[in-house]
């Protein structure tokens, strides 16, 4: 997807959380001066209908791992197993801090894992990481995680 520079990002965010994805749709278009259009859902099967829906379709989607319906690391499977989406940026946004949970969202397919709590601006700096990420280094970055399994 191109957008020019006067064109918001869209991004997706995932959350079960209802105050959470408030704050998230009101401070992050501001602090990142408008350069995001911040769209939300609140679990894994609501995600999927508001991407596919959406035009244009998110840019990049932030995934929390505990919702109903559908779990973020079911989500990014999903996603990834998808010719349409599987190069689609995704960053996971969890209080999971385990390793090996870690592990599993970054071997699900996320492109970022990130720990929550988080400053919008932390955040905003993954979506564009991510955004940013080539097809070529998201495939070396699976290779990588393949066989370190």
């Amino acid at each position: 997807m191109s957008t020019t520079s006067t064109e918001p990002i869209p991004v997706l965010i995932v959350d079960d959380n209802p105050d959470l994805l408030k704050m998230y749709q009101i401070t992050m278009p501001l602090m990142s001066d408008d350069t995001l259009a911040i769209a939300v859902a609140t679990d894994g099967v609501a995600a999927l209908q508001a991407f596919y829906d959406a035009s244009p379709r998110p840019a990049c989607l932030v995934i929390d791992v505990k919702m109903p319906e559908m779990d973020g690391y079911q989500l990014v499977r999903v996603l990834r197993g998808d010719p349409e989406t599987a190069t689609t940026p995704l960053v996971i946004l969890t209080a999971m801090a385990q390793d090996y949970q870690r592990f599993t969202g970054l071997a699900s397919g996320a492109d970022q894992y990130l720990l929550k709590p988080i400053e919008p601006t932390e955040l905003i700096a993954a979506i564009h990481r991510a955004i940013a990420l080539s097809n070529e280094e998201r495939e070396r970055r699976f290779q990588k995680l393949a066989e370190s399994d």
